[in-house]
């Protein structure tokens, strides 16, 4: 895949991701396509790992969606694990 179809991609699961878990989360379109990017490349690695496939086939394929999108849910959940924020957006209280 080209670097177009990445930062597409990117931009599409990081949306999905967080629309699927709302709160406050940072930055905008940017940080968002990163997060997506991110994710790809780690659903993509957890899936050749966890399942011995290669889910990053090609910008069309449904695998490389759902682990980008999958990959990108797991880096907000630990986005807000290590920064205290809890689902609703606030914070945690210590």
């Amino acid at each position: 895949m080209g670097i177009i179809a990445w930062i597409f991609i990117g931009l599409i699961a990081g949306a999905i991701a967080k629309a699927l878990m709302p709160g406050k989360d940072p930055g905008g379109i940017i940080i968002t396509m990163l997060i997506g990017i991110a994710g790809g490349l780690l659903g993509g690695f957890l899936g050749k790992v966890m399942f011995g496939v290669d889910s990053i086939d090609g910008f069309f394929d449904l695998s490389t969606w759902i682990a980008a999108i999958i990959g990108s849910v797991i880096l907000l959940a630990l986005y807000r694990v290590f920064t205290g924020r809890s689902r609703r957006g606030g914070h945690a209280h210590a």
